[in-house]
This record gives structure tokens, sequence and C-alpha cells, in this order.
């Protein structure tokens, strides 16, 4: 007998793909937001950074002629314009300000948690067995590498709740953009969402035009780096994966973030991890393997004829 192709995972790669250069992306901001911190104060940051994305994805979309999202995507676009792309660049740029980066490092990563949650409560897409354990790997992981690389920095009590604003902000968006995507491409979506993110974080203008004024090129460059490829590039990537998948396993898709991040921290900044912070990275991406992971489907009670696993029934079975 033939095998049926599985055209499942075959519709399922370009989401694959998309998400991968999502998470490569947003790994890379980690280098470029040292950089451009140093310059630039959060909220100035995130303004600047969400400015250079908003007028990307104006550009392509004038080009393609996308025009203006449905009636119906509006709520979640401006539900996730404001708290994802607004309220969250600012809070975790202000709170990895105020805590050492292992600290921030584990206090965000509750974030696809909480989507995972929130999507099972609001969007109805249930709690299947391997996500749950995949997300528990990855977080442990996430803590060791967080435990590995807080070294002897300090944290503060506003600084823990300002990253804990930020994965709540960060879990809220996603669960919110999911609807909008049912309405709107990705591509209008995040365009539309980083221009609500933009308007959002107005009040900090005159602290940009301030600041840009004495900044270093190389932190105004990573600002605008920040701004083309980990927003602009990588939020659309997020939004055609998220269109294609579940909120909660996309969410348990950015715990390879951290495995990333110490990555190319080792390769582009010199920073040699130790064996503590490897061990997490590999459990990060463990967990994030074991969540992607098809349920197991209920075993079928017609058996072909002439299997060696076929047997008799009878009622008192």
């Amino acid at each position: 007998m033939t095998k049926a192709p599985d055209t499942g995972y075959q519709k399922e790669w370009p989401a694959v793909a998309a998400a991968a250069v999502t998470v490569v992306l947003w790994a890379s901001a980690f280098v470029s937001i040292r950089s451009a911190g140093s310059a630039y104060s959060p909220g100035a940051l995130a303004l600047g950074r969400l400015a250079a994305g908003t007028v990307a994805l104006g550009a392509i979309s004038l080009i393609r002629r996308v025009g203006w999202p449905p009636r119906a995507a509006w709520p979640g676009i401006a539900c996730s314009g404001f708290l994802w792309f607004g309220v969250y660049m600012v809070a975790l740029n202000w709170g990895e300000q105020q805590v050492d980066a292992g600290t921030a490092a584990m206090v965000v990563n509750i974030g696809p948690i909480l989507i995972a949650l929130l999507s099972s409560r609001l969007l109805g897409e249930g709690l299947p067995r391997p996500l749950l354990w995949g997300m528990a790997v990855s977080f442990g992981g996430a803590v060791v590498v967080g435990l590995s690389m807080s070294g002897s920095g300090g944290s503060s009590v506003l600084g823990v709740l300002l990253c804990l604003v930020a994965a709540v902000t960060y879990a809220s968006g996603v669960v919110s953009q999911k609807p909008a995507l049912r309405h709107g491409g990705a591509l209008q979506v995040t365009t539309f969402g980083c221009l609500i993110g933009t308007v959002t974080c107005l009040p900090f203008a005159g602290t940009l035009v301030s600041e840009a004024a004495h900044a270093p090129l190389s932190a105004t460059l990573n600002m605008v780096y920040l701004g083309l490829f980990p927003t602009a590039l990588a939020f659309t990537t997020w939004a055609f994966a998220l269109a294609r998948t579940t909120a909660g396993r996309m969410g348990a898709t950015t715990y390879v973030v951290p495995a990333l991040v110490v990555l190319m921290s080792w390769l582009v900044l010199d920073e040699v991890p130790g064996a503590m912070t490897l061990a997490g990275g590999a459990l990060c991406l463990a967990g994030v393997a074991v969540s992607r992971r098809r349920p197991r489907p209920a075993r079928s009670t017609v058996v072909a004829t002439g299997s060696p696993t076929a047997r008799e029934t009878s009622p008192a079975d």
C-alpha cells in the first residue's frame, strides 16, 4: 500500500521558516540594543526603532498597495499596537537598565507561558501535552541561562516589575493580534500595529531629538537596524507564521531566542559562554523541539485485513 503524503507538514514549513527568521532577528536585537541603549533612553530608543520600522513598512505597503485594514481587524491591531509595539518596548528597555541581564531574561520569559494560558482561555486553542512539556523544559533552560548571566549584577524591585509588565504586554499583544490576522494580512496588521506603537511613544519625541544630536553614529545606526530588521521584517514574518499556527506554539518558539543570544554574543561580542549557559541554551532548544511535536493521534479501531498486528475482537473485549 502506498503511503499518502503528509501534506500537513508541507503546509507548515512556510510558517516554520518565517518563525525562524523572526527568532534570529529578535536574538540579534539584544546585541544592537547594547550599543543603542548606551546613548538613548528607553522611551527614545523605542520611538526611534518604531519610527524607522513604520517608515519602512509604510513604504512597502504603498508599493504593494496593501490598503486600509478591514474594520474587523482594527480591535486586534489597536490592542497589539499599543501593548506590544508600544508599552512592551519601553518597559523592556527601561527594565533592562534596572536589572541584570539574567534577571530580565528569566522574568520576560514567562511571556510564552502567559500566551499559552491566554490563548487557551480566550482563543480556545487548548493546551496539548507536547506544548506544556516543551514550555516547561524551555522555561527551565531560560532560568538556567538567566542564572548563569546574572553574575554580580544588581536588581531592583522597579526593574523586576518593568520586566513583568513587558512579559504581560507581550503576551496580551500576541493574543490580541491573532484574531486580527483572520481579517487582515500579515503586512497590513504589522504596518498599522507599528504605526500605533509609534504614536504611543510620541511623548518621547523631544528626548529622541535631543539625544540623537549627541549620540555616536554607531548607536543611531543600531537603532535604525532595530527598526528595519528586528521590528519591520521580524514582526511581519511573525504575523505570517502566527496566522498559520496557534499562538501557544508560536510563543513557545521564542524560547529559541535565549540560545541564539548566547551564540551571537559568543561570535559577535567575544563573550565566551560557560558550561551552565550552554546547558541552559540546549534546554531551550530541546523544549522548543518538544513543543512543536504533534500530539499522537488516537489509535484507529479499524484494523486492516491481513495486518500482522490484527487480532479478532469480540464484544467482551
